[in-house]
């Protein structure tokens, strides 16, 4: 088939909804990219006559795609070096998608990405549909080729096990700054118990440094051990200089909607640490420091006004 200047143009009016349903079905913005290409080949190839509905076309060729590539990715993951972590995304970056609702700004924050991971990729596709793009169980059940019961169940399912997964506190970007900067100010103290204060008793702490960059494979469990390991990641050190490239300017900023703190050296973004913030205290840090993972968040920084660093680390 000819593809049309008006075929391209519904193409890429529906591109950012694409994207957003991709990253979250994927965790990742790279391989969300990649799958929404793929779908633009597909309608490329169409037969657009008999596509009565191009946007449900879309995001029925596109989720079936997320869904092959989800499982040949767990299969990539059982040999992945350390811990596995969704790839960051920070503030304002348009893949984030809906946000006018607490469910739909849930649905993206990092804990609950992280909390995807333990779905099966059917459950995971009904919850996103559902919970981030409010899609009918009717308009799913065609996408998936299931019955609608069968999707009411699912997403029941599959809710619960995010709920129990999480107990998030959602707060706004101002109240995230302060976060970052209390947890920054008890970090650089020298002192342990400041950090512990912030902390809830079953605080946990767990990085994604991808094999390239050094990252426990176990997470740090408990305030206590948790409170230890946060103070010596900040403590200055020629090592981590020399690792890093150079002393990294430390911002407060949101990432996925939790306050985060980003770590730039000349430019480049070299690690991202979520906070997962409960009425407790911070229940998690997590650290994405795979720089494959973080060439989407150096693109958007250098694209964005940030302000000035809190301060030079190291």
């Amino acid at each position: 088939m000819v593809l049309t200047a008006q075929h391209v143009d519904r193409f890429e009016a529906s591109r950012p909804r694409l994207e957003a349903i991709a990253y979250r079905l994927l965790g990742s913005a790279s391989e969300a990219e990649d799958a929404v290409q793929e779908a633009f080949l597909r309608w490329q190839g169409a037969d657009h006559d008999r596509i009565e509905v191009p946007e449900a076309w879309l995001t029925k060729v596109l989720t079936n795609l997320c869904l092959n590539q989800l499982t040949s990715a767990r299969a990539r993951r059982e040999t992945y070096v350390g811990q596995w972590l969704p790839e960051p995304l920070l503030a304002g970056d348009p893949m984030l998608g809906p946000a006018d609702t607490a469910e739909q700004r849930e649905s993206v924050s990092y804990a609950v990405m992280a909390v995807l991971e333990r779905l099966s990729p059917g459950e995971r596709a009904v919850y996103v549909l559902r919970e981030a793009f409010d899609y009918p169980h009717r308009e799913i059940a065609a996408i998936l080729d299931i019955s609608e019961a069968a999707s009411q169940q699912t997403f029941h399912r599959a809710r619960k096990h995010v709920a129990e997964g999480r107990a998030r506190a959602e707060i706004d970007e101002a109240a995230a700054r302060r976060i970052v900067e209390e947890f920054l100010a008890a970090a650089t103290s020298g002192r342990t118990e400041p950090l512990v204060r912030l902390l809830t008793q079953e605080a946990i702490a767990v990085g994604d440094g991808g094999g390239k960059v050094p990252a426990r494979a176990r997470a740090f469990e408990g305030a206590l051990a948790v409170a230890k390991f946060m103070r010596g990641l900040f403590k200055p050190s020629k090592a981590k200089e020399a690792l890093l490239g150079g002393a990294p300017e430390v911002y407060a900023t949101t990432a996925n909607g939790d306050p985060a703190v980003v770590a730039v050296v000349d430019g480049r973004v070299v690690g991202v640490i979520c906070l997962e913030v409960t009425p407790e205290g911070i229940a998690a840090f997590r650290s994405q420091v795979n720089p494959d993972k973080l060439d989407r968040a150096t693109r958007h920084w250098a694209a964005a006004d940030h302000g000035e660093p809190l301060f030079r680390a190291f």
